[in-house]
């Protein structure tokens, strides 16, 4: 296996992780807790919820260049589901495979070097700097997840990160 596909590997790892321990912390969710806001100015636990199980999904779509109004469109397509974890869950593994395929079929030469630009920036980012970058979001709102669980008085410790 060349250096660059066991990089991308050990980062596909890292996501199933993150997916795998976030749909964990997601079925620990109580119905009564799903409006839990720690601040006016903060998403509530439900809105957290669907932005995280949607990043590898948004991501995705963001990097490939789609536009606004497709982006906001799947966000509104998850509000159906609501509170229902396992279709919640079952957004994130998807999406990760999903990523995980287009990641997968791209060349070295691609993904070390193609560019591609979000809607909201001038500038583009190459497509080894967006799985690094979707890797850390993902991870970023996971830790979140977990601290408005932790404030809500959930038994969780960090082996629920593992």
């Amino acid at each position: 296996m060349s250096q660059l596909k066991e990089m991308k590997q050990l980062l596909f790892e890292e996501l199933e992780l993150i997916v795998r321990t976030s749909s964990n912390l997601i079925g620990k969710i109580s119905a009564e807790h799903w409006d839990y806001r720690p601040a006016h100015n903060m998403r509530s636990l439900q809105e957290l919820v669907h932005h995280l199980v949607l990043v590898p999904a948004t991501d995705l779509l963001i990097l490939q260049e789609k536009s606004e109004a497709e982006i906001r469109e799947l966000e509104a397509s998850i509000a159906a589901d609501s509170v229902d974890k396992d279709k919640l869950t079952a957004w994130m593994t998807t999406g990760l495979a999903d990523l995980k395929s287009y990641m997968s079929d791209l060349t070295d030469e691609e993904f070390l070097h193609k560019k591609t630009k979000p809607f909201y920036l001038e500038h583009g980012s190459t497509q080894a700097k967006w799985l690094i970058e979707i890797v850390t979001h993902a991870q970023h709102h996971r830790a979140q997840l977990f601290n408005y669980l932790k404030v809500q008085g959930y038994e969780v410790n960090m082996f629920d990160l593992y």
